[in-house]
């Protein structure tokens, strides 16, 4: 069912509003028609009824179509308005179309099809145009909304900038910290072994049983304190940086059976076998050795830590491309798969209560995982609860140190497998003097 068109006509001129009249009744169009001679009556029933459409003459008796035009757009009353004109006033139809009228039409041209299709034109017009300002507004408030919470997001940025900057000097005070406390305490602490060690020497005096053991305990724990104070240093270092790898060639195999011995007494204190199979053709490498046997000692102490009763073992293999591989086992207590991406954390221990069964700092292995990232290596893990665990150290056989002097010695390996040297890196290969990576002696 077509809809009814409520229309309002504005003219003066009876004549006139009787064609409209009949060139809408004769065009079909279902319409309700009010009619309106002057502004004033037509301002009022625009302002209290809701019209489709409103024919105008421009010339009225009170005022022209123009006052009539600009008051309702004062009063912000919408409304599609057709100017009805008499041939010849086409600047005055301009001036109306650009005050706001949607359409005009010639007194003259008056008829049935030509009334019908201004008439639906201007009221499509219309509803467009409101369907665009509507468009348009929402877009102006989302607009304006999206200002807002991009204002609230760089307000929250700003704040989480600074948070970070806090966060970062904080944790940088806490390294400074923990570095300069770690340092100071050493001095005490090598003194406390220091004398402990002579205390037990039977030359500075005899002591009873009683009195050795006690002096034991204190060497002991001396010994074990140090160790944590150095692991605090040595994270606080790798922290700022400041750590760096000193280089030269050694027989690893010889610093493997050093940390191995050296961690030999505490295995056997808990009846725990320590094997060693050493399947390396060629021992040599160049490396840092301290840091080596650090990383071993670290993965030793933990196998021991945390194994009760059983095995450890350590291997030593070739890996194909100047590499070699480094691997702890134990027949400890494992660790669970989600704990796998946590294990290298810095201070991050399974059991983190105070109460827990197995003391440290939680800095062994966030410190073999940067050792070995240093050295151009990678470290592996394979664990299982109640069956051990596995650590794997994979290295090249010859890292390279950003740090050297222009000029150290500068030590290559070469596609036979020997490391050679120049006093000058610059030197060609031809100048070196090599030297085989399987003697016993590193003679430069």
């Amino acid at each position: 069912m077509e809809e009814t068109l409520k229309i309002l006509v504005v003219d003066a001129d009876e004549v006139d509003r009787m064609a409209i009249r009949c060139a809408l009744t004769q065009a079909g169009v279902e319409v309700e028609l009010s009619e309106v001679s002057d502004v004033n009556n037509a301002f009022s029933a625009l302002s209290t009824t809701p019209y489709h459409c409103v024919l105008l003459d421009y010339r009225l008796p009170d005022q022209d179509g123009l006052t009539l035009i600009q008051r309702l757009r004062s009063s912000e009353i919408k409304v599609p308005l057709v100017v009805l004109t008499d041939q010849g006033d086409e600047q005055i139809t301009l001036q109306l179309l650009k005050a706001g009228a949607t359409d005009y039409l010639f007194k003259s041209r008056i008829s049935p099809e030509i009334l019908a299709h201004i008439l639906r034109s201007a009221i499509r017009i219309y509803r467009a145009e409101m369907q665009a300002d509507l468009a348009t507004q929402q877009f102006r408030e989302s607009h304006e909304k999206l200002i807002l919470k991009n204002q609230e997001l760089e307000r929250q940025q700003q704040q989480i900038q600074m948070q970070n900057f806090k966060l970062l000097e904080a944790s940088r005070l806490k390294s400074l910290f923990l570095a300069t406390m770690s340092h100071e305490l050493r001095t005490p602490m090598n003194a406390i072994i220091g004398f402990s060690q002579i205390l037990l020497r039977p030359k500075f005096g005899q002591l009873t049983q009683q009195q050795a053991d006690m002096v034991q305990r204190i060497l002991n724990n001396g010994k074990h304190l140090l160790m944590l104070l150095n692991e605090v240093l040595d994270f606080s270092k790798l922290e700022a940086g400041r750590l760096d790898l000193k280089g030269e060639i050694f027989d690893v195999s010889k610093v493997i059976n050093l940390a191995v011995d050296e961690m030999r007494s505490l295995a056997d204190a808990k009846n725990l076998s320590l094997l060693v199979r050493n399947d390396l053709r060629n021992a040599s490498v160049f490396n840092d050795p301290v840091r080596i046997k650090q990383i071993l000692i670290n993965l030793l102490s933990n196998a021991i830590k945390f194994t009760e009763h059983g095995e450890i073992w350590v291997e030593v293999k070739e890996l194909p491309g100047n590499r070699l591989a480094i691997i702890v086992r134990d027949t400890g207590i494992g660790i669970p798969p989600r704990d796998f991406k946590h294990i290298f954390e810095a201070f991050r221990q399974v059991d983190q209560t105070i109460t827990r069964k197995y003391p440290g700092t939680g800095l062994g292995l966030a410190i073999i995982d940067s050792l070995v990232r240093m050295m151009g290596g990678k470290i592996f893990i394979e664990s299982k609860l109640e069956v051990g665990s596995m650590f794997k150290i994979e290295l090249p056989r010859q890292i390279t140190l950003s740090t050297l002097a222009d000029d150290a010695p500068a030590s290559q390996l070469d596609d036979d497998g020997f490391f050679y040297h120049t006093k000058n890196p610059h030197h060609s290969s031809s100048e070196a003097r090599k030297t085989s990576i399987g003697s016993p002696t590193f003679k430069l």
